[in-house]
């Protein structure tokens, strides 16, 4: 398990009502994604990332999620040791894949690169692999 994605309308809002239920003063890592279209407060529960978000445009995901769902669980994330080959397994294994608007399904972040598995093979739940190595919790 990587990480879990709350969406959210405000995130400063939510990081006052999170922080004191998990114990934390502030975000162990706060960061905007220009190309998702996202603001991110991170916080590290053990070895598994805690993260709100907040859309930066009314036509981003977390946007749309929010007006079609409302605030909630939007993501879990699942740490692989390698993106490209976890999503030519799961191709091979007919799970269908998320590209961008750009229809690149491989995405990066940071040192690495993830990819969204269709929420409608998973329970309704979107998946993500990422082989992000969190080197600086070691």
């Amino acid at each position: 398990m990587d990480h879990i994605c709350i969406a959210v309308k405000d995130l400063r809002a939510a990081c006052k009502i999170w922080e004191p239920f998990l114990g934390k003063e502030k975000p162990d890592d706060l960061y905007l994604d220009e190309a998702e279209k996202i603001r991110v407060a991170r916080y590290w529960i053990g070895e598994v990332g805690f993260e709100l978000m907040e859309s930066t445009s009314p036509d981003g995901d977390v946007a749309r999620f929010i007006e079609k769902r409302g605030e909630g669980v939007m993501v879990i994330g699942f740490n692989v040791d390698n993106t490209r080959d976890a999503v030519k397994t799961l191709q091979h294994r007919g799970y269908p894949l998320i590209p961008d608007a750009r229809g690149v399904v491989v995405r990066p972040f940071r040192d690495c690169e993830y990819a969204f598995v269709h929420p409608g093979k998973l329970n309704g739940v979107l998946a993500e692999v990422i082989d992000y190595q969190w080197n600086e919790l070691k």
